[in-house]
């Protein structure tokens, strides 16, 4: 089919939870999906962020069904409740994009004592679509999108040192934490597919998104012309964060996408339309895979079960 990313079909009466959406291209997925007329929840840890992220989406997007439920990837222990105050008895997608990136700062870690990139980049969205899976497997057709990054189709693991107390580098940290959660989200579409349930999962990434090149939405995202004149150079290989969004939003919207792709930007993988990309190294092993999710499921005591 013909996809345009500024004409999206429409999408009433469908519920779609997005992570991290009172922010970055957390935000603009849940703009954009705003504009088909479906519910978007807003799932965030911070209450001040995510009504002033509703009020920029009702402000462009004529009655939007926008709210805001709490969410902290980094407390393992709260995602339950979490999810039951959703107060709803399915949802038709969630689109795992909330992220952290701790850039030139030593290692941290959760509560619970994991690598904070790892812990909520990869252990936060595991754990969560295990608390998501009756509602999910409630809704015929639903789907898990899962965010990764351009650089994780880069890394390498060590399988011995998921969560890098080795040699740590804040980007080899994070770049290794977007692996393992794009290795999730094809582990989860082998384990659907097993299963013979309708649930898909899908892989995306945003390319390379600056903040520089992304359109302001105040006051969740002001962009100066100073900054703007600056970036126009990266525009010719890189974008802004609202087109960053663009392969979620196909991931989660387009009936012809099937469980197990992955999408991203059309040009060179950093800009552009969506468009489907091949599968390759590590991201199509399934040992590997299978791996990650053994030590996930150790790691945070829950397994997405549909």
């Amino acid at each position: 089919m013909t996809w345009d990313v500024h004409r999206l079909p429409r999408a009433e009466g469908r519920t779609f939870l997005v992570t991290g959406g009172n922010a970055g291209i957390g935000y603009f997925v849940a703009e954009q999906l705003a504009g088909t007329g479906a519910t978007v929840v807003l799932g965030s840890r911070d209450p001040a962020k995510a009504d002033a992220a509703a009020g920029a989406i009702r402000a462009r997007v004529r009655d939007a069904q926008v709210r805001h439920v709490r969410l902290d990837l980094a407390d393992l222990s709260s995602l339950a409740a979490s999810v039951d105050a959703l107060g709803a008895d399915r949802l038709d997608a969630v689109v795992c994009n909330a992220g952290t990136m701790l850039d030139h700062q030593p290692r941290q870690e959760t509560a619970a004592g994991h690598e904070m990139m790892f812990g909520v980049n990869h252990l936060g969205h595991f754990a969560l679509v295990a608390r998501l899976a009756p509602l999910l497997s409630a809704q015929p057709g639903s789907r898990v999108v899962t965010t990764g990054s351009f650089v994780g189709k880069r890394a390498q693991l060590d399988l011995d040192d998921l969560q890098t107390s080795r040699g740590y580098k804040p980007m080899l940290a994070y770049s290794r934490s977007k692996l393992a959660q794009m290795l999730f989200g094809f582990e989860l579409d082998r384990r659907l597919r097993a299963a013979g349930h309708s649930t898909t999962s899908v892989v995306v990434h945003p390319g390379g998104a600056l903040d520089s090149l992304t359109a302001p939405r105040p006051p969740v995202h002001v962009r100066t012309a100073g900054t703007r004149l600056r970036a126009l150079a990266a525009r010719i290989v890189l974008q802004g964060k609202d087109a960053g969004a663009w392969p979620a939003v196909r991931a989660t919207l387009d009936p012809t996408i099937q469980s197990g792709q992955m999408w991203g930007p059309r040009f060179l993988g950093t800009r552009g339309a969506p468009r489907r990309e091949p599968v390759r190294g590590t991201l199509a092993d399934p040992d590997v895979a299978s791996h990650v999710w053994t030590v996930s499921r150790e790691l945070t005591g829950v397994e997405p079960t549909f």
